[in-house]
């Protein structure tokens, strides 16, 4: 079936730089290696949709320079339609990402063009919205725009999927349009006070009687807690010697759009995209890390 995912969200270019460790407040560290890449959370999880074989939408704004013109090039590279991609007067959004040698990272996200994304920006993609399967939300850029896109894509009966990142507290309003939910464990946390490392049904509970039927914890090695109407699990993920954790949330929300949107179970929906999470830790980079259809659906099988 022919698969359709939107996702309104972040442009960024990333700076990553390895490091034995990350360093402590006035420390200066040595770092062993240090390169540009495509990414910014939105960007990310339409690359990840894109090569796992759904036809994608990108949403977002990039600044009239050298990295946003790179960020548009490698979305038409990657298949993805970037007419609803606008070129704004301020600069292109940028990630500053140091990595230790264990694979877990610190951000710092300087947001740009992405910051005066507008409800007038996503009405003028309504088109695309409205004719998703899936829509992808995250946080990196105004909850006002964010707002109008769920509506939009819940009036046509297109799924709302929430990716809560960076995390804040959300307003009832906007959670109210979601359908499924994807936090970590720190977002989780942030949004119910509970600690889902120590109890994911009480954190996912807290979320669902926020109005939202799907709840997916990630829970890095662990895998993810899911929990619905009539079903709360732990489902494994794949184990990886990791290398970049920067895009495996991405990976995973791509993932599980896609495999949502082919009208998957969802227990092996989120099966299909821890799949996909663990395969984005295992190369260095947000946007060279995310995983082919091929290579995903080997790790599942």
């Amino acid at each position: 079936m022919s698969v359709r995912v939107a996702v309104v969200g972040s442009l960024n270019i990333d700076v990553v730089v390895r490091t034995p460790r990350r360093p402590r407040a006035g420390e200066t560290l040595i770092g062993t290696s240090a390169g540009l890449f495509i990414g910014g959370k939105g960007c990310n999880q339409a690359i990840a949709a894109s090569r796992l074989g759904a036809s994608v939408a990108m949403v977002g704004r990039v600044g009239r320079d050298a990295f946003g013109e790179q960020l548009l090039l490698t979305l038409r590279r990657e298949g993805i339609q970037a007419t609803h991609v606008v070129r704004a007067a301020a600069s292109t959004g940028l990630a500053s990402i140091l990595v230790g040698d264990d694979g877990d990272n610190s951000i710092v996200v300087v947001p740009g063009a992405n910051g005066d994304m507008s409800p007038h920006d996503v009405e003028a993609a309504a088109d695309a919205v409205t004719s998703a399967n899936s829509l992808l939300l995250q946080l990196e850029v105004p909850l006002d725009a964010l707002q109008r896109a769920a509506e939009l894509a819940r009036g046509a009966g297109v799924r709302v999927i929430l990716n809560p990142a960076p995390a804040r507290a959300l307003p009832p309003q906007l959670l109210g349009v979601v359908d499924v939910i994807v936090p970590n464990e720190h977002e989780a946390r942030v949004l119910t006070g509970v600690d889902p490392a120590q109890n994911p049904a009480g954190a996912a509970r807290t979320l669902r009687r926020q109005g939202i039927g799907v709840v997916i914890i990630t829970l890095g090695g662990r895998g993810a807690y899911l929990s619905s109407a009539g079903v709360e699990t732990l489902v494994p993920t794949f184990m990886v010697q990791p290398v970049d954790t920067t895009a495996a949330g991405d990976a995973f929300c791509g993932a599980l759009a896609v495999a949502l949107s082919e009208r998957t179970s969802l227990h092996d929906a989120v099966r299909f995209a821890n799949a996909a999470g663990a395969l984005a830790c295992t190369r260095l980079g947000a946007e060279p890390s995310l995983p082919h259809r091929a290579d995903v659906d080997r790790l599942v099988k």
